[in-house]
Formats: structure tokens, sequence, C-alpha cells
């Protein structure tokens, strides 16, 4: 359920340029075929066609990439799926590291924000065993479908950014990778299924809002949309992704998803987008070379930052100023509360230089940023 909220939202290293050129000859420019197993890829009933490598695919063997991070990197890092990464050989931390752990968090985290806003929640077991399979569904599943789709098709801009990643650099073969896009897309369908049966529901709305985030997911990668080529639509995409769809699943199966918490929780993605414009400032060089309009490509890094933080704050004041106009005063006063934090660590690191201190930045700020979110979420639900 996913594609935002997250520093999570994976980091890039731009400017690895010296080489490419031969990398990208080396690995990518080669000859297409279909894949036919499983018989279609493509979730609009088209064939997916992927550029394989010179080499039979079933042949690749792992082998450490080529051009790695300085300094050797981290097997936490790696891990995560997150920058400063170790080399590694072992095909299933190589798999996990795919599905980028550390954007996880926010799907979880919204999926919390829901059942806490449909006000059904109960502290049972079974509502609890509920919650957690949802969290499996919108984290691990869908957000891991997401994150290897997105690693699938960025895999020439890839080439220029990070070409020590696992795909670009051959530490896993087009196979493995597009059979583990299927294995996670039918694991999260199949518990959003599981999900609808066990909350009674006579719509399988939780299956539906699965497979939108799916579609959602695949028209921002894949051509010929490629949402993420417009920094504006595919920003506030992927915000949606992490903000409103987690958030609207976690609620639908407790309680009644309603029109105005569908506006609110899309009023509160447009902090996503800016929380995604974040990582685009890392990637500019890539961005360039494969004609992305990313916001700092389009409009510079200077305007881009302050668009990135007026996202940011203008939206939670908004939802600020919603919660009072709704006679609640004290969440909106709490709301607040928390959005000063935001705003001081945005000078202190964000403004100062969004690409040296863009970890720091969200490590910092983004906790207040949730806490808001459930703040919100508790307020919609007296």
């Amino acid at each position: 359920m996913s594609s935002v909220l997250n520093t999570v939202f994976s980091s890039r290293i731009s400017r690895v340029y010296n080489g490419s050129d031969n990398y990208y000859n080396n690995h990518l420019r080669v000859p297409t075929h279909s894949v036919s197993t499983p018989p279609s890829h493509s979730l609009t009933g088209r064939r997916l066609t992927v550029r394989a490598a010179d080499t039979d695919t079933n042949e690749v063997k792992s082998k450490a990439p080529d051009k790695a991070p300085a300094g050797g990197g981290s097997s936490f890092n790696q891990l995560l799926g997150i920058k400063g990464a170790a080399q590694e050989t072992n095909k299933w931390k190589i798999r996990l590291q795919l599905t980028k752990p550390v954007t996880w968090p926010p799907l979880v985290w919204g999926v919390v924000c829901g059942a806490a806003a449909s006000g059904n929640f109960h502290w049972n077991l079974e509502d609890v065993a509920k919650s957690i399979l949802c969290m499996l569904m919108s984290g691990p599943c869908l957000t891991g479908y997401t994150q290897t789709l997105n690693d699938w098709y960025d895999r020439e801009i890839d080439a220029i950014n990070e070409p020590y990643r696992p795909i670009p650099s051959g530490a896993i073969s087009e196979n493995e990778v597009i059979s583990q896009i299927w294995l996670l897309l039918l694991g999260g369908l199949g518990i959003a299924g599981i999900l609808d049966v066990w909350a009674g529901h006579n719509t399988p709305i939780v299956f539906y809002l699965a497979l939108g985030g799916s579609l959602l997911s695949y028209i921002y990668s894949a051509p010929p949309l490629k949402l993420k080529q417009n920094g504006w639509i595919g920003n506030f995409a992927l915000g949606a992704s992490y903000i409103s769809l987690p958030w609207w699943a976690g609620q639908a199966l407790f309680g009644t998803l309603t029109p105005d918490i569908i506006v609110l929780t899309l009023l509160y993605s447009i902090a996503g987008l800016g929380i995604a414009i974040v990582n685009d400032f890392k990637s500019v060089e890539g961005d360039k070379a494969l004609g992305l309009q990313s916001l700092p490509v389009a409009f510079g890094a200077e305007t881009a930052k302050w668009i990135c933080v007026g996202a940011i704050d203008i939206t939670q004041l908004s939802v600020a100023g919603y919660l009072l106009g709704a006679g609640k005063p004290y969440y909106a006063l709490a709301l607040l509360a928390l959005i000063i934090p935001q705003v001081v660590f945005q000078f202190q690191y964000f403004l100062k230089d969004p690409v040296k201190y863009d970890v720091k930045y969200q490590a910092s700020a983004q906790p207040f940023l949730v806490l808001g979110l459930l703040v919100t979420a508790l307020a919609t639900s007296h």
C-alpha cells in the first residue's frame, strides 16, 4: 500500500557519474525480450518487456558490486535498504534490501492512525491480530512490492547515481526481481481479501484499496505514465500512498471510511509531497540525464527547498485550523506544538544544505510530523 512518508523514501547518491557510461554499456544497453513467467507482468494486461543481460539470467551468480560506497558500507544499512550499504552476496539479504524495510514504518503508522480514527479499535486479541495483519499487508508486502518495482524501473538511473545497487550491479538476476515483485503483490492482495472476510465486509473495501494502491505504485514507476517524471504529480502520489492509503485501510478495517476523512488525509498528503522532495536533491544528476522533472531540477535547489518546507508546514497549519474550526482546540494546540520543532530543524539542517543534512533533518523532524498524524486521528475519532 505504498509508494511515501519516510526517509522512508529511500535516498539516492548523486554525482557518481565517472565511469558510468562504460557501466551502462556493459550492463544495460542490451537486447530486450519478454519475460513469460508469470504469463503477464503488466498490470495493464500487456506483457512486461525487460532488458536481459548478455548472459543467461538463470546462470547469473551473486557477485559483489564493482562500485561500492566509500568506506565499505554498513551491513545494517544494507538490511534497511538505505545509502551506505555494505556489499552483499547473500540473495535473501539482497531481496530484503530491495524491499527497503526503512520505508515500512510510515505505512504501519498509517494503519495505527486509521484504526485510532475509526473510534472502534479495542485492545483485545482479535483487533490486535487484525491490525498486525493489516500492517503486514501495508508494509512488508505492498511497500516491499512498490520499492522492488521502483528499483526495477530505476535500474538505468541507478546505473548513474548508485551503480552498486543490487539490480544495476548484477547482484540479483532479472527473473529473481520479477518473481519477487509478483510474490509481494499477490501476497499483499491476498491478505487484503482475508481482512475483508475477517471484518465481515459486504464490499471488499480493503482489497479495493490495496489494488488501487498497487496500481498507483505501478504507474508511478513504470512507463508510459511514470508519474515520478513529474515532480508535482509524482510526489503527491507518493505522499498519498504513504499517508492516505494505509490510514484508509486501517479505518475501513475497524470502522467506516467517511468523505471528510478522505479529504483530510489527502490534504495531509501534501505534507507527504514535501517529504518526498527532500530525497530529490540527491538524484539531480541522474534525473537530468534521464529527463525526470523533479522539483530541484525544474525550479533549482534554492526554490525547491522552500517549496518543500512550505508544503510540509502549511499543510499542518491548515489541519490545525480545521481542528480548531471543528471545535477541538486542544488537539489543534497539540498539533501546533508539534509543528514548532519541525520548523526549527528545517532552519537548522535542511535549509542550510538539503543534500548534506537530509538524513539528520528527517531523523529529527519527522517524528514530530508522524505524532501530529496520530493527534489528528485521535481528534477525528471523538
